[in-house]
């Protein structure tokens, strides 16, 4: 019979395999944003706002106040575009900007 210690110490093992394997699946999903960001964004958002567009996500009358908000301004802006993104690219950009910009609880 295992000693229960063992048990649980193998589920704390597990969990912390898990959690860092999130953390970095989020890595990954943010530079994969800030990549398609760069390549479709900028140039757009460039325009509208000048300088290098981020004023769009700074400014205090923005359009986004959530994170469902976010995520439908990206899908917004993915339609809008004919980007054709797929959904783990739609997330992706709203990780990155979540990151970079908002910080909106999920």
């Amino acid at each position: 019979m295992r000693h229960p210690n063992a048990t649980i110490a193998t589920g704390m093992a597990a969990l912390a395999l898990s959690l860092g394997g999130a953390s970095m699946a989020l890595a990954d999903d943010i530079r994969v944003g800030q990549e398609l960001h760069s390549e479709n964004c900028i140039s757009c958002h460039a325009d509208m706002v000048g300088g290098d567009g981020s004023e769009l996500y700074t400014r205090d009358n923005r359009m986004v106040g959530s994170h469902d908000e976010l995520v439908a301004q990206v899908n917004n802006c993915n339609a809008n575009l004919g980007t054709n993104w797929f959904d783990d690219e739609v997330n992706a950009v709203v990780a990155y900007l979540n990151a970079e910009y908002y910080q909106f609880d999920e």
